[in-house]
Parts: structure tokens; sequence; C-alpha cells
């Protein structure tokens, strides 16, 4: 098929490179030039296992191509993906502009054309409140008229950061939202090579697949909160969260997944969709109560965290003068997405008190030095950052700070202090190695 992508952020790239991998013909649409000069280079403008050599592969095999001519995109397109940026605004209300603009190019393409056009289906794959694929649909349809023929769907991605291009060529699941059967054929045309182990083609009425996509946010969000709050109340009476999950998570029922204490959610998803959930309900007069409490659990999580860090210094002075280092500044490990990132929270936190703040990250530093600017300074190694710090900090769990050279971070450190916010070591290991050791749900440990 041919296929046109509007958008190369995470979305739009991955899905468009995955497609292209499966033979069809795919175009893929931007405003950058200078970020589409790169890809046509075959440099991939974001950090994601394996995608770098997926694009040049179909590249190289003609079938992968970017412009920033919507023409060029849309013209012979069967179907074009809205892959756009849905970004929550101040109140945490989404925010369609791009999606407008998106409708409104191809609107032009389509009036272009003619009603002699085979029809095009326009997909909406951005994360859009519900209604939105047929707001979509009406603003292209009262620009083209009656005449000119088009479909419009709904495509919900369920790409997990650091793992999207496994998920999308073995999802769990693909759902689309249709109205007609003609769509219907080509979606399961089009994921058919995906789901060959057995897993489902979804079709439904377009308003349940946009739904179906906030609801399993907002779900596994809650699950984040859920168990944060419980190490919360295990902190509280002396419990350990390590042992009261497991003991948990085997109840079938229950599971494991997205069960682990933590500094909470990040990323590009959890918290627009479930402020999202939270705008969909005030609008339609359907109190949200539970999706509010999930956030906010989620917001001061990070509070009380710092609170535990801020805690250790207020008899030397308090954290004016104290160097943090800080291992771990993307929102999770595999990624260099900092969106929301519990770290950059903690960071300004501990800046905003006077502390001097090192972090090292493998592929998100770069991107945190431009958010955070000058008051962060960024290390080329993780004992580079610890070294001369008066505490150190554990914001994201990539592999590398699971094993770590204990004597060599105890002896570059200015004190053996870690605030581990991923819960990565046993409590008895460190405090046999003589660190003072603060995590999630379970009881600190004091100086040696």
């Amino acid at each position: 098929m041919k296929l046109s992508m509007v958008g190369t952020g995470y979305v739009g790239l991955v899905t468009g490179v995955c497609l292209a991998n499966t033979g069809n013909d795919v175009v893929c649409l931007d405003v950058i030039e200078e970020k589409v000069e790169k890809m046509r280079r075959g440099e991939c403008p974001i950090y994601e296992p394996g995608l770098t050599e997926m694009m040049r592969k179909n590249i190289d095999a003609g079938r992968l191509r970017f412009t920033t001519d919507a023409r060029e995109a849309h013209r012979d397109a069967d179907m074009i993906f809205i892959c756009v940026g849905t970004p929550s605004d101040e109140r945490g209300h989404t925010d369609l502009r791009y999606i407008e603009s998106a409708a409104d190019a191809i609107a032009e393409i389509l009036i272009e054309l003619g009603p002699q056009q085979k029809p095009k289906t326009v997909v909406v794959k951005s994360t859009v409140p519900v209604g939105t694929s047929n707001f979509v649909q009406d603003r292209i349809r009262e620009k083209v008229g009656p005449d000119i023929p088009f479909d419009i769907g709904n495509n919900p991605e369920f790409l997990k950061e650091g793992d999207a291009i496994r998920d999308f060529v073995k999802p769990d699941r693909v759902v689309c939202g249709v109205e007609n059967d003609r769509v219907a054929h080509q979606f399961r045309r089009l994921y058919e090579p995906f789901v060959r182990n057995g897993h489902p083609i979804f079709t439904m009425a377009i308003r349940s697949s946009e739904m179906v996509k906030y609801a399993s946010n907002n779900f596994l969000a809650t699950k984040i909160s859920f168990i944060n709050e419980m190490a919360n109340l295990c902190e509280a009476y002396g419990s350990d969260i390590n042992e009261v999950r497991t003991g948990m998570c085997s109840d079938s029922r229950i599971g494991h997944e997205f069960l682990y204490p933590g500094l909470g959610y990040g990323g590009s998803c959890f918290p627009k969709d479930t402020q999202a959930c939270i705008m969909m309900g005030d609008k339609a007069g359907v109190p949200i109560d539970l999706s509010r409490a999930v956030h906010d659990v989620n917001q001061k999580q990070r509070e009380l965290f710092f609170k535990k860090i801020a805690g250790h210094f207020e008899k030397s002075g308090g954290l004016g003068g104290k160097k943090l280092a800080f291992w771990g500044l993307a929102f999770k490990p595999r990624t260099d997405d900092i969106r929301e990132a519990p770290a950059l929270s903690l960071v300004s936190m501990a800046l905003s008190q006077g502390a001097a703040c090192v972090g090292f990250d493998p592929v998100a530093a770069v991107n945190a030095s431009k958010e955070i600017g000058p008051g962060l300074q960024i290390a080329s190694d993780m004992y580079e950052a610890a070294g001369g710090a008066d505490a150190l900090v554990i914001s994201t769990d990539w592999d590398e700070f699971k094993s770590p050279d204990f004597g060599r971070l105890k002896e570059s450190m200015n004190a053996p202090m870690v605030f581990d916010g991923r819960n990565l070591y046993r409590v008895e290991q460190m405090r046999e190695l003589g660190f003072g050791y603060v995590s999630v749900g379970r009881q600190a440990v004091g100086l040696a």
C-alpha cells in the first residue's frame, strides 16, 4: 500500500519505518527542513533501539522517503496517517492545533485532486480526546465539499519508548476505529503481517477506538500510583514494599506489570492522557475522581522523595552549597525522552534550594541540559558525576546503574549517601557496604 505519515516524531517515524519494512511505500512528512534532510541521510532524530538500522535499510530499498511537501506526501497515498503531537496546555487540556493544521493541509490536496480521485483514508493515529477523529472528518468535509470522496479512521498506538519496534511488529492487539467495511479491510491488510502470533486486530466504532487508548493508559497509571501509595504506607509502618509486592502480585488476578514502586510515571503519555481523561470528564459533567487522584498521587510522589533528600541535610545547614549527583535523567531507560521526567523535577527542586547538581544519563544528557540550563552540570560517566558528591540520587533504572563498583563509588563521594528512587539495591547490602541508603517503601539505612 501507499502510505503517508504526517509528523516524524516518535509515533510517526516508528510507524512509518515499521510499515515500510513490510513492503509498503511510505512517505513521511515534516515541516522542519533540517530534520527532513537529516532523515534523508539516514540520521534518526530520536533514540530508539534498532530504529536507525531499520530506517536506513528501508531508505536504501526505496520504500521510505521524507519530504516537507504535503502534495508529494499525500498525492498517491491510499492512507494518510496523522501522527502529530497533541500536548497538554497549562490547564491540562489537549492542544489540537497540529491536528487542525494537518487536516487543513490534507483538505487542500483533496481539493486539488478533485472528485474523480480514488477515496483516500485519513487515519488519526495521534492520541486525541474522544470525538476528535469525527471533528477532523467534519473539518475536511467542510473544506472539500460533498463531492470529493474520503474516509476517516482511528488507529491508536501502544508503543513503549525503548521497546517501540518490538511493540509494533509483535503487538498484543491492533485497535482500529472504522465507519465502513472498506476501511476495515484496509486496516486488516495493513496489519496482518504483524499478528501472525495470533493476537487480534479489533475493528470497532471510532469513538470506542479513541477511548481504548485513554482507558489503557489511565489504568496503567493507576497501578503505578497505587503501588507508590502502598510504598509510602509501608515506610510508615515498617513494612518492606518489595516483600509486600511479591506477596500481592503472586495473585493471578493482579499480576506483576506496572506495580513497581518508585518516583512515579513520566514521559509523553501517562501524564498527558490522565489529564485528558480528567478534562473529558469535566467537559461532560462526569466526575473523574479516581483519575484526578492518580495524577495527584503521582505529582506528590516526587515531592515526597525530595523531602527525604532535603531532610537528610537539615542538620548540616540544608542543601545550600551541597553537591548532588543524579544517575539518570530520562523518564525511563532506553530512551532520551525527558518529558515529565521525575529526575528533572528533583533537579529543579534541588537547584531552588541552592544545591549544585551534576547528572549523567547514557542518552538523555543533552536533552536534560537544554531543558534545565546551566544549573545542571553534565558528567561524561556515572563515576565522574558521583565524584565529590554529598549524595547520589538514582532517578532512572538504566542497566549500568544496577551493579556498580561500590568501592569506587564510596571512595569517590564526599559522603556515601544514596537516595535510590528505583529500589535498585538490597537494603542489607547497602548497610554492609557502609552506605547511607534511602529508597521507596523500605526502611532507611543510616550512615555507618
